[in-house]
């Protein structure tokens, strides 16, 4: 009995065995594990395409990244792709052009030497009324500083220290004994001014100008004229035809 069981085992045991050798040396391919989310998003497979290749889920859209925001940049101050100008092409400061002071009076028209012999002559007599005649009257006459009288005369008696005017023929004569200029030249406004300080830069001058100058005014007076910008004593202008123009004072 115990020998028949032990028959009967061999065989079994031998059965186990083989079994054991088949299984280590069998390949064992494991299934690929899937992710939950796949598991329930996963569709049923459908009657007769269990062998159809899975469906690839599709690639979720990746958001474009935004450009960063980019504040322009201010103009520069100097546009250095603009082409240098040329020397040539600069406009050179405009320069005033010289004045030209004239002394003799020989070589200026006749009528106008002639006038300024009268007034000489009228103003050193000492009797301001022998100008009278050579003031002229209506749209000729000459103008004068003042107030705007009628009467010429009595508008230079009133400029004078004097009730009698002699000041101011002191005047007269010292400022035609100066230098004087041809002002607007070729033009109808032609004249010839008396000082030639009255169309001069004052700061053209030179030394001996100024000698000149300060014949007429005093150095508080220049420097007021430095702070106006001109001179502004009195002047005297004849017309070339002979014609006394003006005898005033101030811009």
């Amino acid at each position: 009995m115990s020998r028949n069981l032990a028959n009967r085992a061999f065989p079994v045991g031998l059965v186990t065995l083989l079994l054991a050798s088949v299984a280590v040396c069998a390949p064992i391919t494991a299934a690929p594990a899937l992710a939950l989310s796949e598991l329930r998003g996963a569709p049923a497979p459908v009657a007769g395409e269990q062998n159809a290749a899975p469906t690839e889920a599709p690639e979720e859209a990746v958001p474009e990244e935004e450009a960063p925001l980019e504040i322009p940049m201010p103009d520069p101050l100097v546009d250095k792709a603009a082409p240098a100008a040329k020397d040539d092409e600069i406009a050179a400061p405009e320069v005033a052009e010289p004045v030209e002071v004239l002394t003799d009076v020989s070589k200026i028209p006749e009528p106008v030497a002639r006038m300024r012999e009268l007034i000489v002559e009228a103003a050193a007599s000492g009797d301001i009324e022998r100008l009278r005649p050579l003031l002229g009257k209506g749209p000729t006459q000459t103008q004068v500083t003042g107030t705007g009288d009628d009467d010429p005369i009595a508008t230079l008696k009133g400029l004078s220290g004097d009730q009698e005017g002699i000041e101011i023929l002191a005047i007269l004569l010292d400022v035609l004994s100066t230098g004087f200029v041809q002002a607007d030249k070729g033009t109808p406004d032609e004249v010839y001014v008396w000082p030639y300080f009255a169309e001069k830069p004052l700061s053209s001058l030179t030394p001996p100008e100024k000698v000149e100058l300060f014949r007429l005014v005093t150095a508080g007076d220049f420097a007021g004229m430095e702070e106006f910008g001109s001179y502004n004593f009195y002047r005297v202008g004849i017309t070339p035809d002979g014609r006394w123009k003006f005898f005033v004072a101030g811009d």
